[in-house]
């Protein structure tokens, strides 16, 4: 005669393997590297150097126009204004495209 088997042992097998689904799905892969997480600094840092850059180019422009032109200190202002304008559009541009591929 066939003895039937234990419930509690059903029930702590079903655990068991339930735990072993949830402890799978819970490890990450040894030594990955978050690569949203380097898009994201990788991308703040060439926003911050568009806008300094934008705006130091746009000054140093307007430095020389005034320099061989004789302008001073209109083209130090309009260089200055030229260039933050700008690199701010590039910026808008940047975050637009990141945005977007995601």
């Amino acid at each position: 005669m066939v003895e039937p088997e234990d419930p509690h042992l059903e029930g702590l097998k079903r655990l068991h393997e339930r735990l072993e689904v949830l402890e799978a799905a819970q490890t990450r892969k040894p030594a990955s590297f978050d690569m949203l997480e380097a898009k994201g600094s990788g991308a703040g840092y060439r926003m911050i150097a568009e806008l300094v850059g934008g705006v130091l180019m746009g000054v140093g422009f307007g430095w020389l126009l005034d320099k061989f032109l004789h302008t001073s200190p209109w083209g130090l202002i309009g260089g200055l204004l030229i260039g933050a304008v700008g690199s701010i559009w590039l910026v808008v541009r940047s975050l637009s495209a990141l945005g977007g591929s995601d």
